[in-house]
């Protein structure tokens, strides 16, 4: 993978980024992400922010590299510190975390939110913790979809301002992905039910208390919503 190749998982991320926006790209790792995007003349300007010194570096380095130091500002900060409001930055783009951390990047940084219209974010794992996150900060969910990559699943939301509901189990498997049910997102979750199989007959082997009974009966709800769809 590089700046002009990008994997599968984050081609499908920059799919969304709408042409001309200004982007801000959080984790940037080596900014590959941004530098395509300028390279594909989707996009004339972005920040690629990195909380980490050794990927900072890199991204720094790429984006010299590619040539690119105009359109591309390498920014060392924390989550959504790395914008400002004079940025005018419409997209952000967060991939390759967990759900809860991304969630957590955009609640810490959402008053930085304001002129945002799209976020597109592609969690590896617990993609729940972003959709509750969205329910309740108000923004509504445009897009879905479902990929795997080197035998790894991953899901991409984006985001766009706006209320929405979701019942528990649009929360937990996504209200578009559940309504296509692609061989995917039916592999993810076998998977996923058989793990909870798993630690639902060690948990029944464990003496009774209030946390072990509270454990069994939150794993045969997810049984439960999951079968359904599958």
């Amino acid at each position: 993978m590089n700046a002009k190749n990008l994997s599968d998982r984050l081609k499908t991320v920059a799919s969304y980024v709408e042409k001309n926006t200004i982007l801000a790209d959080i984790g940037s790792d080596h900014a590959y992400l941004p530098c395509y995007l300028v390279h594909q003349s989707t996009i004339k300007k972005a920040i690629a922010g990195e909380v980490v010194k050794g990927p900072y570096e890199s991204a720094l380095k790429q984006v010299k590299n590619e040539g690119l130091e105009n359109q591309i500002e390498v920014r060392f900060g924390d989550g959504l510190q790395v914008i400002n409001e004079e940025d005018h930055v419409g997209t952000i783009t967060i991939a390759g975390m967990g759900g809860p951390l991304i969630a957590s990047i955009l609640e810490a940084g959402k008053h930085k939110l304001t002129n945002v219209h799209t976020l597109i974010l592609q969690p590896n794992i617990h993609a729940k913790a972003i959709r509750e996150w969205a329910v309740k900060e108000g923004w509504k969910i445009e897009e879905e979809t479902i990929l795997e990559e080197h035998s790894k699943i991953y899901e991409v939301i984006v985001l766009k301002k706006g209320s929405m509901t979701l019942t528990e189990q649009e929360l937990l498997v996504g209200p578009i992905l559940m309504q296509v049910r692609t061989n995917i997102f039916k592999k993810k979750w076998s998977v996923e039910v058989k793990e909870w199989e798993r630690i639902w007959t060690q948990l029944k082997t464990i003496s009774n208390s209030t946390e072990v009974e509270h454990k069994i009966m939150e794993l045969e709800n997810k049984m439960s919503i999951v079968k359904e769809l599958l």
